[in-house]
């Protein structure tokens, strides 16, 4: 037996595959494209392991992905594939549709076609795990409840919406073809191997580094935060126990404004790796322009999750926090190697445009 995880190269694919296989000596078979947030140093641990396979490939590529699954015969295919920032999504939509909502439409017929060809009983056992975003819910005021899995779509971005349709996708070929699909809808993930361009990383990074650490607008945008590791633990709760059609929320119980965040950063910083001269990392915060159509609140209702299926997160935001910058400050090299050219002009772009 084994398992197709698409973008396995990625932020939160890499953390699963290499969860995966620390607890489990199923095989994984990688498909990651290795776009500029694909890094196979990421999965550096895994050289040599039989137990990965990694193929550098795009999932609207048919051929491939028949081949992969006839060569390989998962019993499970795990989507984690996609683009996936919000502020790349702005400047270049196509890329978002190309992949998020074309590539998911390639994947999921490439499945349909090799699950009917399975016997009944792996037939009945086969899983697709669709892993999208609290994003394609919209925006809460302050007083809202929190996103259900019952909250009408209301994307504002051309991300989320794309995320949306490929949601409505993986929906729609369950209920017309019966292929059995379980997607997940988490809150805003921190942790190891996060691209410098989001915001946790990115005021790491900078802080070190003696730059500014640019928030948008007032800074009071609220998000629910989740520790990659529980949202992976979370994945493989879901796809070993999950009702076939249903969508399950991932949260981590942590509603904070970005301000917030950045100001604990800044704290744990000023711990764990004074600046030079004394001051605090806090002085570099620069408020710039908020981004077009930013939404304000985002926060998961996870109950659906642990009242079905016992799931709860296992690390606090306080914690979480701590090993993530531990992590950072551990690993330079890492960060070094990850800013390429193309992300360094892709910041300067960003947020010299926002000033």
């Amino acid at each position: 037996m084994s398992i197709l995880v698409t973008g396995g190269a990625g932020f939160i694919g890499a953390n699963f595959v290499l969860d995966w296989l620390a607890q489990s000596n199923e095989p994984i078979v990688n498909l990651d494209k290795l776009t500029y947030a694909g890094n196979l140093e990421n999965l550096a641990s895994l050289q040599g392991d039989g137990r990965h396979t990694f193929v550098q490939g795009d999932i609207g590529d048919r051929v491939l992905l028949d081949r992969l699954l006839a060569e390989h015969h998962p019993r499970a295919v795990l989507h984690f594939a996609a683009e996936s920032h919000v502020d790349r999504s702005i400047h270049g939509p196509e890329d978002f549709i190309q992949t998020n909502v074309l590539g998911s439409f390639r994947l999921l017929e490439a499945v349909r076609g090799y699950w009917n060809t399975l016997p009944e009983t792996e037939k009945a056992a086969f899983r697709f795990l669709h892993v999208s975003t609290d994003e394609v819910y919209g925006s809460l005021s302050p007083t809202d409840p929190a996103f259900a899995e019952t909250h009408r779509y209301e994307p504002n971005s051309p991300y989320s919406a794309s995320k949306a349709a490929s949601d409505h996708l993986v929906r729609a070929w369950h209920h017309t073809f019966g292929l059995p699909v379980l997607t997940t809808n988490c809150s805003n993930n921190y942790g190891p191997y996060h691209f410098p361009e989001k915001l946790i990383p990115l005021m790491i990074v900078n802080a070190l580094a003696g730059k500014p650490l640019p928030v948008y607008g007032d800074g009071m945008q609220v998000r629910d935060w989740l520790y990659v590791k529980d949202h992976c633990s979370a994945i493989r709760r879901v796809l070993q126990a999950g009702r076939l059609g249903e969508t399950y929320n991932v949260g981590g119980w942590n509603e904070k404004p970005n301000i917030e965040i950045v100001n604990t950063v800044c704290a744990l910083l000023d711990e764990m790796r004074p600046r030079a001269d004394g001051q605090r990392y806090a002085t570099q915060i620069t408020y710039v322009k908020d981004r077009p159509g930013h939404d304000r609140r985002y926060a998961i209702d996870a109950r659906k999750l642990e009242a079905e299926l016992g799931w709860k997160p296992a690390e606090t935001f306080e914690s979480g926090i701590r090993k993530t910058v531990a992590w950072y400050l551990d690993n330079a090299d890492w960060v070094a190697r990850v800013q390429s050219g193309a992300y360094r002009d892709w910041v300067a772009t960003q947020y010299e445009s926002a000033a």
